[in-house]
């Protein structure tokens, strides 16, 4: 078998990234991400841009140790009217310890002519200099071609030119940037292959912005097309629409057979089994909640819902799913609703760990509950805590921690000292726990969140279980109309470790909704800890 060619995989999240709305990096995440990249095995870690703004400043005062991916500075090329020598910008991003440093400079001649207002032969010399000086500092070059499709549509030759002056510059990298994520996988598999007669693809490599959502499609066309080194982020973060997805990028060439065959990445099988924990890690540190539709790692990559689906795939599973989800650190899914048939339920118990005899006739009943309580309103194939309580309670394996005998929520808006309008919500809640009775006062944000504090302020001996429980998302649906509409409410909940699920409760009343979807979450909690009554 022919030797597969190398693709370098070049991770630009801890800059990028913070371009995301909503998204701010201090130094503590950049380590944290920093430490996860590389555990994934990339080739080249890009820090951000040393001089720019404080927190970039102190990273790279203390940059990360690495194991085996390239720490990468970035910066731009040498400003007009100055030596690349000569120029402040310049030398912060090549005074520092990073190995690789990737400068930033125009391809496009109307940003030549239009954005600097320099001479485009003067432009060229920018990007020349700029290169040499970095190669002569000892760092690893790279040159992040800005807006190279755009340039190379409007002046293929002026663009051309940009990268073949970078490439004589000593620059390991020539990256040709998607900047405003406008192009098409056609135009850039062609438009690649032509800059590869004149910069070699084993120096050629792409950046892809996802404007039009074919980042990713528009990051392997480049592979097809000769470049072998992929720039993009974790979990497809970034400005606008974002850029290429490293997490759909990797699986894709690394288990797809079309890439797999001919290509091979710096990352092992075994690190490829982390891909799903690193995404959903990296989420965790940005507070954001996981997509669950997210190619490969998402929650539902792998689920299944339809009956007849399910019972075919018992037969083979590769059927209906493209690639094994353990691979990429996933797990199948077998949704339990009111389209499901018996295969889905014993798929999804057994995922809980119960073995279930499909002769058994309680799996009927079980069944029929299922539909009965989704024709009222429950929704257990996106609130799967809900669902394993309502088996295992079934089943009678789960212990009465505690009673709930009543609680109180009230809603005063009123003015307070100082004459303003101001909303308050309090709740109490009476909790009989071994035969004592519990009584809890709080104060919440709304009349939700202060039922949820005031059911778990005192839970006696099953405190220290709940201790790290945080409500993280809370969804309401009306299912129907007027004022006396049935209501459905999903809670997400987590706790210390990461771990998350999703918790369900139906009622005309919403903070009884609520009240049932809490209590769901506590004691799933505490029966998943082993909490012992």
């Amino acid at each position: 078998m022919t030797a597969r060619e190398r693709i370098y995989l070049y991770d630009t999240t801890l800059r990028d990234g913070a371009q995301t709305q909503g998204v701010d990096f201090g130094v503590e995440d950049k380590l944290r991400i920093a430490a996860l990249l590389d555990e994934l095995g990339l080739d080249y870690i890009e820090g951000g841009w040393p001089g720019a703004n404080p927190t970039d400043t102190a990273f790279f005062a203390d940059p990360p140790q690495l194991n085996g991916a390239k720490f990468t500075a970035f910066g731009m090329t040498k400003r007009a009217g100055r030596s690349a020598e000569n120029d402040p910008e310049l030398a912060a991003v090549l005074g520092n310890a990073a190995k690789a440093v990737c400068l930033v400079g125009k391809t496009w001649d109307f940003h030549v002519d239009v954005a600097l207002k320099i001479g485009r032969d003067e432009n060229v010399a920018a990007i020349s200099e700029s290169l040499a000086l970095a190669v002569t500092r000892g760092h690893e070059a790279l040159f992040d071609a800005e807006h190279f499709f755009d340039g190379f549509k409007a002046n293929p030759e002026y663009a051309l030119e940009c990268i073949r002056a970078a490439h004589r510059a000593g620059a390991r990298w020539v990256v040709l940037c998607d900047t405003n994520g406008g192009s098409l996988p056609h135009e850039v598999e062609r438009i690649v292959r032509e800059a590869a007669q004149h910069v070699p693809g084993s120096h050629l490599g792409v950046h892809m912005h996802n404007d039009t959502e074919n980042a990713v499609a528009n990051s392997l066309a480049a592979v097809l097309a000769g470049a072998r080194h992929v720039q993009g982020t974790m979990n497809g973060l970034g400005e606008r629409c974002g850029n290429a997805n490293l997490i759909s990028i990797i699986p894709s060439l690394m288990l797809k057979a079309d890439f797999a065959e001919w290509f091979e990445t710096g990352i092992t099988l075994d690190g490829l089994k982390k891909l799903t924990a690193i995404s959903h890690a990296v989420d965790e540190i940005l507070n954001r909640p996981p997509n669950r539709h997210a190619a490969y790692v998402g929650q539902s990559a792998f689920a299944h819902k339809g009956g007849l689906h399910v019972s075919a795939m018992a037969r083979n599973s590769r059927t209906y799913e493209h690639v094994p989800p353990e691979s990429v650190g996933n797990r199948r899914r077998i949704l339990v609703s009111d389209q499901a048939g018996k295969s889905n339920l014993i798929a999804e118990l057994e995922n809980i760990g119960i073995q279930a005899d499909p002769k058994d006739r309680r799996l009927n009943r079980l069944l029929q509950i299922v539909k009965e309580r989704e024709f009222l309103g429950y929704s257990y194939d996106g609130a799967t805590a809900s669902f394993e309580l309502l088996v295992r309670r079934l089943l009678g394996q789960v212990p009465d921690y505690f009673r709930i005998d009543g609680y109180r929520v009230w809603v005063e808006r009123r003015h307070n000292a100082k004459g303003d309008l101001i909303t308050v919500s309090e709740a109490t809640a009476k909790i009989v726990i071994d035969g004592e009775t519990l009584r809890s006062y709080e104060e919440g944000n709304g009349p939700i969140n202060a039922l949820d504090r005031a059911l778990r302020k005192d839970l006696g001996r099953y405190s220290g279980y709940i201790d790290d429980l945080e409500l993280v998302d809370y969804k309401v649906r009306i299912l129907t109309g007027g004022t006396g509409a049935v209501t459905r409410v999903m809670i997400e909940s987590r706790d210390g470790k990461g771990e998350r699920w999703f918790t369900v409760g139906v009622s005309e009343n919403i903070v009884d909704a609520s009240f049932e979807a809490l209590i769901d979450s506590i004691t799933y909690k505490l029966y998943r800890d082993g909490a012992k009554v």
